[in-house]
């Protein structure tokens, strides 16, 4: 038995090598290049790799380069998805979000978490930021580790542990209160308590620190999606502070409101889902340099069963979601893809984020940016990430067809390369 469990072991960190750079010379050979700088795609070149990186982008293959012919597809850098959730498995209602936390062990979600980092990159994402594990504890830091090391598939991944929230504001709720359930947050009040979960996420190896700022959101008469704050601003600002001063990121879920104004007073990095800014937000974003992760396609996929159970103001947030996001780009507020998948099934491409956000206003170039170089900056890897240029890593996906035309053509990503590894082969045409 144990002989079978070492053969097990060392089969699964196989099939991981398989894809590991082998430090030769590689040549793709691209029909077009979309390399994430500008709005247009560049024909017939060819993107010269050795090891991880990219050495130069050309006409030609070296000679003695093993040349991969992608000349149907239109190549871009490897995508990055800075909303993800790996541990979570879809939670239309509130019943999918308790079955999980309270059936399912955290070891057993790991091991699906890891099934979910394998598709992530089969869909093309090299890049994840992964902003909480729902009720499990510090495994997206441990599945982050098996990566790295080359234990299992999987893209780059930043991680923010547990995230936090205030008393009586995140699930598990609505339980008799002699009867202890687990939550899927770090609970914490006061400006002490959360110095202290800050550096305790940040020792147990979070990269970011998520928090949830608000809830319980209304639609008022003048149209303004209401909510009730969750911190206090001297709690946030407490939060901020601290993690900044471990040079850490905060990334706030902020719906509505208030939960934006305080974020955005107490000065986080990100602000998540922003169903709702106002313009004096946007411009002290704009500003700042706060970044806006929309994640606009969960809104539109969990919307209709929350109505149905009891919730119809997910219905009405859309319409207010897509004027924000008109705001927020003419306001030039910085925007960044995120997904929220794990909200969602993990089934569904999370590349369907890019037809709603040109469903909102962006241009397929705009999209594609927001999910390589402006994700790229958002994550603090814009020297090694987010674009096809001689440096850096050499992160790069292809599609059979011209995504500036169509942008529905993103969840067709047939070739992945991450830091020089084939990690999936387009299929010879």
């Amino acid at each position: 038995m144990r002989s079978f469990g070492c053969g097990f072991i060392f089969f699964f960190a196989g099939l991981a090598a398989l894809g590991q750079s082998s430090g030769k010379t590689i040549a793709l050979r691209c029909g077009s290049l979309f390399d994430g700088r500008g709005d247009s795609l560049r024909k017939n070149v060819v993107v010269v790799i050795e090891g991880e990186k990219i050495k130069e982008i050309s006409g030609n293959a070296p000679i003695g380069a093993e040349l991969i012919d992608l000349s149907h597809e239109t190549c871009l850098p490897g995508l990055i998805d800075t909303h993800t959730h790996i541990l979570l498995q879809g939670d239309i209602t509130a019943a999918d979000y308790d079955e999980q936390l309270l059936k399912q062990s955290p070891e057993y979600r790991t091991i699906v978490a890891t099934v979910n980092a394998r598709r992530a990159l089969d869909y093309g994402f090299t890049s994840i930021r992964d902003l909480e594990t729902e009720g499990a504890g510090y495994a997206d830091a441990d599945v982050k580790k098996a990566i790295n090391n080359g234990v299992i598939p999987g893209p780059r991944m930043q991680v923010a542990t547990r995230a936090l929230d205030v008393t009586g504001a995140y699930p598990l709720l609505g339980y008799a209160p002699d009867v202890t359930v687990p939550h899927g947050v770090q609970v914490v009040d006061g400006a002490d308590a959360a110095r202290q979960a800050v550096r305790e996420q940040i020792s147990h190896g979070a990269d970011w620190i998520k928090v949830y700022s608000d809830r319980s959101y209304r639609v008022r008469e003048d149209g303004v999606l209401d909510d009730i704050p969750t911190f206090t601003l001297d709690e946030l600002r407490a939060i901020v502070e601290e993690a900044h001063r471990e040079r850490h990121k905060v990334a706030s879920h902020a719906m509505a409101l208030y939960g934006v104004h305080n974020s955005v007073d107490a000065g986080v990095d990100s602000i998540e889902h922003g169903n709702y800014i106002a313009d004096e937000d946007l411009k002290t974003m704009a500003a700042h340099g706060t970044f806006y992760v929309p994640t606009i396609f969960v809104g539109e996929y969990v919307a209709q069963g929350r109505a149905a159970a009891g919730a119809p103001v997910w219905v009405k947030m859309i319409e207010i979601h897509e004027d924000t996001f008109r705001r927020a780009m003419k306001a030039g507020v910085k925007i960044a893809f995120g997904t929220d998948a794990g909200g969602f099934d993990w089934k569904v491409n999370p590349a369907k984020e890019f037809s709603s956000m040109v469903k909102f206003g962006m241009t397929p170039a705009q999209a594609i940016r927001s999910a390589t170089s402006m994700a790229a900056e958002l994550l603090g890897e814009k020297e090694s990430l987010g674009t096809v240029e001689a440096g850096k890593l050499a992160d790069i996906v292809a599609v059979p067809g011209d995504p500036m035309s169509d942008v529905t053509i993103m969840e067709k990503v047939d070739f992945v390369m991450k830091g020089g590894a084939v990690e999936r082969r387009a299929q010879p045409k």
